[in-house]
């Protein structure tokens, strides 16, 4: 069963306004909303709507109230200006993506020492019904938006672990940790499609995305304590800007340490690339974990860090992320 979090539902709006002018008002706007059919409840001050009716009402608070002082919010987030909630209702196309599945998984291999494909990193695309494309920055913006990052995360993770099940290698899965709630709900039905589909845990590897964004250290290790317990491995993106402490490191445990293209572009030639590279390695290693390069575009530079002693690596150089189509499936493995 899935969590509240994880379904789109639709959203509902409570609005509250100050001013004279504004509480003379609300009585008749309330009771116009109820004749709409949109209105949930109403107090004095404040009354809940259904999305269908808050553009027309903002509409009308646009013209005939003070808008300064209306302030609305969805769901248990904070109040924001009545002005901001033409950002939600803009993004309302995401909840159909989310509730129709529009999403696929492309693949990018990660190669070891020796050239040879070790996993592929899987990362998801998404399309709209017409089947043009919609940008990840795109959408995950959307999703913040209207409070659905925790439904998206989940989706993209659930159809990364079915395209996972095609392939014979290990498959790098890209989760956002504040996404989660609660490891043992949210994480659930991962780990029972992953067992249903008879995809051996030990092939995926959860990575952690928007390390940077992370704050909440205790709460990433209770996910991480639980990828491990069921079996999984996960790998740490970024390290240098979310978890710079070698503490912090030590208490994670990652199996796998990527370092950020921005230190990979160059390297080569860049003796303080060389620095952080070098520095990233042996906090790797000491740490236990495997090293790998992200963003590798050229030979030389891939050459450099191979025989500085990277373990793992990805980029252009060999090969963009493919869709894994119906004919490739057994291809790509």
């Amino acid at each position: 069963m899935s969590c509240n979090a994880c379904m789109v539902q639709d959203l509902r709006f409570e609005v509250k306004a100050d001013g004279e002018q504004n509480c003379r008002m609300f009585s008749s706007v309330a009771e116009h909303l109820e004749r709409k059919g949109v209105l949930v409840e109403a107090e004095s001050d404040r009354f809940v709507l259904k999305e269908g009716g808050m553009r027309d009402f903002l509409d009308f608070c646009r013209d005939h109230m003070e808008a300064e002082c209306v302030s609305f919010r969805a769901g248990d987030e904070a109040w924001r200006p009545i002005a901001e909630a033409a950002e939600i209702l803009d993004s309302q196309w995401i909840d159909d993506v989310i509730a129709n599945g529009l999403v696929t998984c492309h693949a990018q291999p990660i190669l070891n020492r020796d050239e040879e494909v070790f996993a592929y990193e899987m990362l998801a695309r998404f399309y709209r019904e017409d089947g043009s494309v919609i940008f990840p920055g795109e959408i995950f913006g959307a999703a913040r938006k209207r409070g659905r990052l925790y439904a998206l995360d989940r989706l993209c993770r659930m159809t990364a672990v079915r395209f996972a099940s095609f392939i014979d290698k290990k498959a790098f899965i890209n989760f956002i940790p504040t996404s989660i709630y609660s490891p043992e709900f949210c994480l659930k039905s991962t780990v029972q499609l992953a067992n249903r589909l008879g995809v051996d845990p030990n092939r995926l590897v959860f990575e952690v995305v928007e390390t940077d964004k992370v704050e909440d250290t205790d709460h990433l290790k209770r996910i991480l304590a639980y990828y491990r317990e069921k079996g999984f491995r996960y790998a740490l993106d970024d390290v240098g800007a979310g978890f710079s402490t070698v503490e912090l490191l030590s208490e994670l445990q990652p199996h796998y340490m990527k370092l950020d293209m921005k230190y990979v572009h160059g390297v080569s030639t860049d003796p303080e690339k060389q620095k952080t590279a070098e520095a990233f390695l042996q906090q790797a290693l000491k740490m236990g974990s495997v090293p790998l390069a992200e963003g590798i575009e050229t030979r030389e530079d891939f050459e450099w860090l191979r025989d500085r002693g990277y373990q793992l690596f990805q980029g252009y150089l060999f090969g963009k992320p493919a869709s894994i189509a119906e004919k490739d499936r057994k291809v790509i493995s």
